[in-house]
């Protein structure tokens, strides 16, 4: 499932230069039909002790058909822009204990909304070429507020470009930050958060991803 396409870096610029070697190899492209989604989260239990969690969801039902847990420790330092490469290792291997393999990935954090348009969402999307999207809690990026209306969006721009959108996905409550992982549309990324977020701000994925990590 995981494509060998990297070694893991110990430097600062050994991570730079690996995404921006891999970032050519991202697609924006429409995804296949999506009927599993998979939720990915990670928890400390100090600085360094990491909890990977990965949920997949039935996108029609929002019940979790499986789920991973594995812990670890960071092999690399807590760097702004390099984040995937502390948490992508413990949440490769977790979807590797997987028996259901997920339609579309939903990373707690960025995809091409990212100082060089490869966030997390990118490169387990490229490592795995699983369709990929980042659902951020906080922006990456300016944005004007969208309306209040569940749905509404406005874009976010990082350097003057596109690269995702402030999407509101309930009335009156922040909006969450959507942004194309691999092999998905920005359109079809928000279509596909307002699926998992029926009742709550953030997608269901991530919530039971956070949840069972929690209790892990």
């Amino acid at each position: 499932m995981i494509r060998d396409l990297h070694p893991w870096p110990r430097t600062e610029a050994e991570a730079v230069a690996i995404q921006e070697r891999l970032r050519p190899m991202v697609r924006v492209e429409d995804p296949p039909q999506v009927r599993t989604a998979a939720g990915l989260d990670v928890a400390y239990r100090d600085e360094d002790e990491i909890v990977a969690v990965v949920t997949v969801l039935d996108v029609a039902s929002l019940s979790v058909v499986d789920s991973s847990v594995v812990r670890g420790k960071a092999e690399f330092p807590y760097v702004p822009g390099l984040f995937a490469f502390r948490e992508a290792p413990p949440l490769l291997a977790a979807l590797d204990e997987l028996s259901v393999r997920p339609d579309v990935l939903v990373c707690d954090g960025q995809g091409l909304a990212h100082p060089r348009r490869f966030g997390l969402a990118c490169h387990l999307g490229v490592l795995t070429d699983l369709p990929s999207i980042g659902v951020g809690k906080t922006a990456m990026g300016r944005y004007e507020p969208p309306g209040e209306e569940r749905g509404d969006w406005s874009p976010l721009r990082l350097d003057d470009e596109v690269v995702g959108r402030a999407l509101r996905t309930q009335r009156g409550v922040k909006p969450v930050f959507v942004s194309v992982g691999h092999r998905c549309t920005l359109d079809a990324a928000c279509d596909l958060v307002l699926r998992l977020t029926p009742n709550y701000r953030l997608p269901e994925t991530t919530r039971t991803a956070d949840h069972l990590g929690r209790i892990s």
